[in-house]
Order: C-alpha cells, then structure tokens, then sequence
C-alpha cells in the first residue's frame, strides 16, 4: 500500500507541510505544495487556471489559519498549470529562477487562450491541445503575474524556524526548474523534475541535467516527496525518473545513429517498464529533443510537435482499443 492516497486536494505531510494533488496528473493536472512554521507560509506553484486555484486556496486556507495572507509564492518552473493562478495569491513575493521569470514572460495566458478559442483553425495540433487541455481549464481571465524576485544558482529562505533551500536545476524540463527542499521535514517539492506514473516532457533539456536533478534528490535525506504530477512518493519514484531518461537517451541515440526519423524513433523505442505510464504520445517532444542534443538540424515547432502527439495519441488510442475488442470476443 502506498504511504500518502493519490486523491485530489489537500494532504496534510506533517509538520506544516501540506501537498495539493490533482489526479489524474495528466495534462495540466498538476500539484502545489505549503509549508507553514508559526504565522508564515510559503506556497509552491499555483495551479493552471483561476478557478482551480480559487479552490485551492480555499481549502489550504481553511485547513491552516496562516495561510490567509501567504507571504511568499515560489514557481518550480515557468509552464501555465505552475503558474497561471498566481495573481490571486496577492500581496505575496513571487520567487523564482532569472531563467523561470524569463519564460514566463514570452509565455502568457494570452497565447493559449486564443489557440483556445482558435483551436479548430490550427489543424492537428489544435485538436489536440483542445483535446489534452482547452476543454477543461479556462485561460481568458488569467493575468500574465511574474515573479518579483530572481536568483541564480541556490536560494536560502526561512519559514518561520524552517530553512528552505531553493535551488536551480534547469534547464531540464524547462529552461529554469528549480527543487524546493525542507531538509527539517525530510521533503522536497520537485515541480516537474518529477512526474510519477506518467511521461515526463523534455521542452528544454539537456537530459544530463535532468538526470544530475535527479541525481540531486537522491543525495539528500529525503523520504516524502511530492512530483509535479502525480501521486506522492519517495526515492524510488525518483529512482524509475532517472532509469526513464537514462533508457530513451540510450534508445533514441541508437536510432539517431542508424539515421532513423525522429518521429519514427518515437514511436519504435521499447517502453518495457515504462509501458504502463500516461501520457506515451510525449515521447515525441522527447525524442525531438534528444535528436536535437545529439546534433540534428531539423526545427520542429512546438505546433508540430503539438500536431505529432495528437496523432501518436489517437494511435495508441486505437490500438489499446483494438486489443480490449479482440479479449472481448
């Protein structure tokens, strides 16, 4: 049995820890963390729309009284489902890496609120954005809200009694990700370093780096940890992150080598024990940046690679359903 229930809202870690989970973990369905030491608070990401956010800030605030003023918001990375609701945590000091702050900044609300309502002009890559997200989260009120402080490198903060280390691991996933640890409560918030049970997505890379996060995490004295989707775990769901990224690199470089195509290669890599992970159609974007980090010259966009997963997803689609057809008979 595992230790913390993958269901949705507030868990309470102990200590003064809490974790907000979003299952499925899929798409857009991420988590938020709270730490609390005597009146202060500091909270880890928001959530990918308003209304999502508004809720759970709810509950964090009923279940913690200091939680009504939260003094400080840090954003693990710069995707929308860590940081779209942050303009409803007011008043609070935003934190997070000079390079998160960056991508927040070409990444607005805006955008994909009108490839939202524009969907079904964007061919492939339309109907599966529609797919994966627009027809669950609600962008068009979202205020593009940046962080107020930057660093590089590591960042020492207290918490009331608590020291918490903020420190940079990206670019992996994204060009600033960085793990927020609480060394007194044996816990860290890894933002999208971590997903568990689903496919993790290479936007930015380098997959080294990746690994070196991991890496990271298993160094420290930690025992909870809680993913940027997914259920809660511990070192071994680290441990299956960096097997996952070590075992494409290798597959993905020998198809690289054999000068297989990049969309081919994603679909030909042996899963094995990965087969029963969410989310398949991101080895596209994985591949694509491996091939990328071992020289090729192709530029894909992200709509072409929004456009290639679409297809790779309706593929596994039928084929899950063709098998579940054929034990029915």
């Amino acid at each position: 049995m595992p230790k913390w229930r993958y269901t949705k809202g507030l868990h309470d870690l102990g200590n003064g820890c809490y974790a907000w989970l979003q299952p499925d973990g899929s798409w857009g369905w991420s988590n938020a963390g709270l730490l609390t030491d005597h009146d202060q608070t500091l909270l880890v990401d928001t959530l990918f729309d308003l209304k999502l956010t508004a809720e759970m800030l709810a509950a964090m605030r009923a279940a913690v009284p200091a939680a009504k003023a939260i003094g400080r918001l840090v954003n693990t990375h710069s995707n929308g489902d860590h940081t779209f609701g942050n303009q409803l945590v007011t008043g609070a000091e935003i934190i997070a890496s000079r390079a998160c702050a960056e991508e927040m900044k070409e990444r607005p609300a805006e955008e994909l609120a009108a490839m939202q309502r524009n969907w079904r002009q964007l061919g492939a890559a339309g109907a599966f954005l529609h797919e994966s997200m627009g027809a669950k989260f609600k962008w068009d009120d979202v205020t593009n809200t940046l962080p107020t402080r930057v660093f590089d490198g590591e960042l020492k903060l207290k918490v009331g009694d608590k020291d918490v280390l903020l420190k940079v691991v990206g670019p992996a996933h994204t060009r600033g990700d960085l793990l927020v640890h609480v060394p007194k409560d044996r816990t860290v918030f890894t933002g999208d370093i971590l997903f568990v049970e689903g496919h993790p997505v290479l936007w930015a890379g380098p997959v080294d780096n990746w690994v070196a996060a991991c890496d990271q995490i298993l160094a420290w004295d930690v025992e909870t940890v809680v993913p940027g989707h997914g259920p809660i775990t511990d070192k071994q769901g680290v441990q299956a992150m960096k097997d996952y990224l070590l075992h494409i690199k290798a597959e993905a470089r020998r198809r690289y080598d054999a000068g297989m195509p990049v969309f081919q290669a994603a679909r030909d890599i042996a899963l094995d024990r990965f087969a029963s992970w969410g989310d398949a159609e991101r080895m596209v974007v994985n591949v694509a940046s491996l091939y990328r980090e071992f020289g090729s010259k192709q530029e894909l966009g992200v709509m072409e690679l929004f456009g290639e997963m679409g297809r790779m997803h309706a593929e596994l689609k039928a084929k899950a359903h063709g098998h579940g057809h054929s034990h029915a008979h």
